[in-house]
């Protein structure tokens, strides 16, 4: 059975989108994954297929309603349907590579895309809806993320990267940043691929690709490097 990615959204037309396109498209094509984009509109309050209603308590902007959105989740996620229910939220917990490799490794998600000031809690806790957020920052909507985590998803299934060494020697995969890549002309702009690169000593070339990343991760990520059990570097 392919792996299916549900998206409830009020734009139902961004999907697939780019997922159409490049490696996941091909994947897509081939019958590796499947996408199915649910209008949330459908089942909305009235003649207008109201979807959101004002804040409990006052405020600016509007917020979706738990009704309606119970109803969509309900009509996408049977009984027999393990796959995991995402609300793509600022708030919930950050998007990693482990978390993705857990999503692909299994049948597939089913993601909320939320809009306006948010979602009506109950509709969380009612349908167990797990929060994820693919940065710290905030979108229009949780369609951009909803493509974002299924890219990265779909990009491990089976078959569809060319080499999976490809895979585990990327950003992340060890808890670093990926090293530094060249590639031909051996000179541009008067600068040059670091000789280590072409000298055809394999063994070499893994520790100084190690190496890069590490100090790539130290810089950059201190984060990341402290969460390996080592010091992030101190400032200057």
């Amino acid at each position: 059975m392919s792996w299916r990615a549900t998206v409830l959204t009020i734009f139902p037309e961004l999907f697939p989108g780019p997922l159409g396109a490049s490696l996941a498209g091909k994947a897509l094509a081939a019958g590796v994954w499947s996408c199915e984009a649910v209008d949330i509109r459908n089942f909305g309050e009235g003649k207008h297929r109201s979807v959101d209603d004002t804040p409990a308590g006052g405020g600016p902007g509007m917020v979706m309603r738990a009704d309606v959105l119970a109803r969509a989740i309900d009509s996408v996620s049977q009984r027999d349907d393990s796959r995991p229910k995402l609300l793509l939220s600022p708030r919930g917990k950050p998007l990693d590579q482990v978390r993705v490799r857990q999503l692909a490794a299994g049948p597939g998600v089913v993601l909320l895309a939320a809009r306006f000031e948010g979602v009506d809690e109950r509709l969380i806790e009612a349908r167990r809806l797990e929060e994820v957020s693919i940065g710290d920052y905030v979108l229009s909507g949780g369609e951009i993320a909803a493509h974002a985590l299924i890219d990265a998803c779909v990009r491990l299934l089976p078959g569809v990267m060319g080499k999976e060494a490809s895979g585990a020697e990327e950003s992340f995969e060890a808890g670093l940043l990926e090293y530094p890549q060249y590639t031909r002309p051996q000179e541009f702009e008067g600068r040059g691929i670091p000789e280590i690169l072409v000298s055809g000593d394999h063994a070499k070339v893994k520790a100084w690709r190690r190496a890069e990343a590490e100090r790539l991760t130290r810089e950059r990520r201190p984060d990341l490097w402290a969460g390996r059990g080592a010091k992030p570097p101190e400032k200057a």
